[in-house]
Parts: structure tokens; C-alpha cells; sequence
């Protein structure tokens, strides 16, 4: 019974409250945005205070990914076990609190381990908002709004180093500075908390926990549907196992393939950006891009709207990924973007080894345009392909490559870059990218439209999954 109207949900059409869940759990990004991407912008001055060595810079900045990586793992399981609204409720409040106490950081160690544990709530916010949003919405819109995560990406990176930028016009003092544009974040998310406090649990969690009263009641809210194949009381259900997730991803020809290329996917586009484009603003200002005076009087702001700029280009590109889904699928624009990165990676190390500032800037609009595509899909494939009692479980294990691959990039770019020199690392990231276009080409099924629908076999006990 819970597979049947799990079913019927998957095909229903959603309501106004069912894209709203849809467009609160995707705003989550917003605020990741804001927390990952604001302490780039501020590293040149969080270095002139702290003096970081090279292993503590790539630290701090990938302190985030880091506990992103354990967070996710954590908010899938739990998410499966106790339901999706008790997560995204702790985690906000979690983050919250953990954004304004970095603030309060008195050395690189303790930013370091802030940094660390901030990362582990919004680890588990993301995979537990995208089983939301795969559970809340309708086929079509649910891919649609999975794949907007990009151009939230670019939204909270544009609002970020515009906020940045005004702080710094105004003479704010430098170690002031950093603190609050990493404390403010608390904002955001404290409007995206209260705004989520009614939002309904999913009908698809509740099913799967044997809550059949509350998923009969909150089907009719999102889909018009009261599930009359449900009794009117709740059973138990036997919790499903972890190790069985896997079992049944590689049961199925075309989830098996699909989640691959998931895999793959987050792992490249996480480390193509966070180790050129995460560092751009550094890279600009150290290639003397929009960089004006110099030592004592050496200003950036310059520098800030070159960036600002590119970002901006780099939503617009997060906002028409969706549209184009819908035009030549999810292989044409993975194909296209990471494409798309690896050209624009080789003439940004062409330009960095031949100091050709407006090239620089070049590159980066092609690697930007081109990434805010490849990665728009990865995690709503993941997500999409899973059942729904595994589903939080796929998308914590799709981003754990995403956060892994993002750890790895942040960490070791400025040990690349100092070993091999800017050259020899952005040519070593291109890599990642060539390797994302190839598995687009020959991994990946097309997945437009798809439906997870999960033969029922049989148990040991007599019963039916």
C-alpha cells in the first residue's frame, strides 16, 4: 500500500503549497552561497591579521566543505529515520548560532574549527532539502527546481560580494570587516527558518514511516489527494537498512548509471570550481585585475566589481540551465557545460602564464558560464533516480561527493599553486573537467521526465516492499 500511493504521488500534479516547499528548501543555497562564497572575498584580509601558512589558509577555506562532507551523511540518515521537517528546523538554528560565534574568533585555529562546524548543518540542510523538493513537487517541476541550486549559487555569491564591497567603500577597519560579512549570514537564514516553519512534512516520508493519518491529511494539502488507499490509521514499518540503499541503486540498469555520473559529476564540478573559482578574487587581485595604488594605498574595490560582474553572468547562466533541461535534456547540459569549463580552465592558464589581465577575465566568464551548467543536475539525478525510502540517504551520498571534491579543491589549490605555480594547477583542474564532459557522453541515460517506480517483491516475512 505504501508503494502504490507512493506512486500515485510521484505522478500527481502539486499545488501553490507544494511549490512553495519546493522554493524554501532551494533557498537553502542562498545562504551555503553566502557562508562558502563571502570568506573569499575576505581572505586577504583574514591573512594580513592571522598570517595563515598555506595548509591553514586552505583550512579555513575548506573548513565548510569538510563538515559539509560529514553533515550530509548524517542529515540523509536521520532525515529517512525521524522525517524531513525535523532536520531542516535543527539545522537552520544550528547555523544560526554557528555564524555569529565565527565572528567572535580570536585566531586561525578557531576560525578554522567554526568553519568546520558550520559546514555540518548546511551538509545536511542540502540533502535533506532535495528529498523535500523530490517528494514535494510534481515530475517536470521537481527536476526543474532541483537544478535552480545554481542559480541560487549565483544569487547568494552576487548578494554576498556586493554587501562586501559596500562594507569596504565605507572605511570599514579590515578585522572588522571580515567578522561581520561571516556573521551576517545569520540573517538570511534566520528568515528562510522562520518562513519554513509551516511548511508540512512530506506525504512520501510519512508514507514510508507508516504515519498513514498525517500523509493522508498533508497529500490532500500538496497534491488534492487523501490517498484513499491508505487506511485511516498508522502501521509499522520496518525501517529499511542502509546497505540495502546500494543494493537496490545497482539492481536497476538506469539508476545505476545515472547515479554514477551523479557521483561523478558533484565530485568534478565541486573541485573545478572551488579550486580556480572559489580563489578567484585572490587570483585577480594578485594578477592586478582591477586593482588600483599600491602597498598601503592599494585599493580593490575594482577588483570586487570585475568579480561581481562575472558572478552575474554566472547566474544568468545557474537561471537559463533549468530552461535548457527542458530543450536538450540533462546530457546536453551537463555535455555543454563542462565543456564549456574545460575551455574556459585552458585560457585561463594561458592567460595567468602570460599575464593578459582582460583574457583572465575572459576565461573566468568561460569556466563560470560553463560550471553554473555542469553542476546544476548532478544532485537532482541523484536525488530523482532514488527511492523514496532511500531518498534523503542517495542525496546526502551524492553530496558527500560534491563536499569531498569541494574539501579537496579549497585545501590543495594553494599547495598546487605554490608547488607547480598558478599555470601548472589550473591546467591540473582542467582535468576534472574533461573527465565530467566524457562521463556526460558516455555514463549518463537520458532522464527527462523520469519516474522512480520500484518493483514490489516479496519479503521474507510475507509481506510486500
Amino acid at each position: 500500500m505504501s508503494d502504490e500511493a507512493t506512486g500515485v504521488l510521484l505522478n500527481k500534479d502539486g499545488t501553490t503549497s507544494s511549490r512553495r516547499g519546493g522554493w524554501m528548501m532551494i533557498a537553502t543555497i542562498l545562504i551555503e552561497a553566502w557562508d562558502l562564497y563571502a570568506i573569499s572575498f575576505v581572505l586577504v584580509f583574514i591573512s594580513a591579521e592571522y598570517h595563515p601558512t598555506a595548509v591553514e589558509l586552505g583550512l579555513v577555506t575548506a573548513g565548510v566543505q569538510g563538515g559539509a562532507l560529514i553533515g550530509a551523511l548524517i542529515g540523509g540518515y536521520v532525515a529517512d529515520r525521524l522525517g524531513r521537517k525535523r532536520v531542516f528546523i535543527l539545522t537552520m538554528v544550528l547555523f544560526i548560532v554557528l555564524a555569529i560565534v565565527q565572528g567572535f574568533s580570536v585566531g586561525v585555529w578557531d576560525l578554522i574549527i567554526m568553519r568546520f562546524l558550520i559546514g555540518i548543518p548546511l551538509g545536511s540542510d542540502i540533502s535533506n532539502g532535495y528529498a523535500y523538493i523530490m517528494e514535494s513537487m510534481t515530475k517536470g517541476a521537481r527536476e526543474v527546481m532541483g537544478s535552480r541550486w545554481q542559480f541560487m549559487f549565483g544569487l547568494g555569491e552576487v548578494f554576498s560580494i556586493l554587501v562586501i564591497t559596500i562594507m569596504y567603500v565605507t572605511g570599514m577597519p579590515h578585522e572588522i570587516l571580515w567578522r561581520v560579512a561571516l556573521a551576517i549570514g545569520a540573517i538570511p537564514a534566520l528568515i528562510l527558518l522562520l518562513a519554513r516553519l509551516n511548511l508540512p512534512e512530506t506525504p512520501m516520508s510519512l508514507i514510508q514511516r507508516g504515519q498513514f493519518v498525517k500523509a493522508k491529511e498533508v497529500s490532500q494539502r500538496l497534491f488534492n489527494d487523501p490517498l484513499e488507499m491508505l487506511p485511516n490509521h498508522d502501521v509499522e514499518i520496518e525501517k529499511p537498512k542502509v546497505g540495502d540503499f546500494l543494493k537496490v541503486i545497482w539492481a536497476d540498469k538506469t539508476r545505476r548509471r545515472a547515479t554514477i555520473f551523479g557521483w561523478i559529476s558533484n565530485a568534478c564540478q565541486g573541485a573545478e570550481f572551488t579550486a580556480f573559482g572559489f580563489y578567484l578574487p585572490v587570483i585577480l587581485v594578485t594578477a592586478g585585475v582591477g586593482v588600483a595604488g599600491s602597498g598601503a594605498n592599494t585599493n580593490i574595490t575594482g577588483t570586487n566589481l570585475v568579480t561581481a560582474a562575472i558572478y552575474v553572468l554566472a547566474t544568468i547562466s545557474g537561471f537559463t540551465a533549468p530552461l535548457m533541461i527542458k530543450r536538450i535534456g540533462h546530457r546536453g547540459v551537463a555535455m555543454w557545460g563542462f565543456g564549456l569549463a574545460f575551455v574556459g580552465l585552458l585560457i585561463g592558464a594561458f592567460a595567468l602564464g602570460a599575464n593578459i589581465q582582460w583574457l583572465i577575465v575572459l576565461g573566468a566568464c568561460t569556466l563560470m558560464w560553463g560550471h553554473y551548467w555542469d553542476a546544476s543536475n548532478g544532485m537532482t539525478i541523484t536525488s530523482m533516480v532514488a527511492p523514496s525510502r532511500f531518498r534523503a540517504t542517495a542525496s546526502g551520498f551524492g553530496y558527500v561527493f560534491v563536499k569531498a571534491a569541494s574539501f579537496f579543491g579549497a585545501f590543495i589549490f594553494p599547495i598546487m599553486t605554490a608547488s607547480w605555480g598558478k599555470v601548472g594547477a589550473t591546467l591540473a583542474v582542467s582535468v576534472l573537467s574533461l573527465i565530467g564532459f566524457l562521463s556526460a557522453k558516455f555514463i549518463l541515460p537520458e532522464l527527462y521526465g523520469y519516474v522512480d517506480q520500484e518493483e514490489t517483491v516479496p519479503s521474507a516475512s510475507g509481506t510486500s516492499r
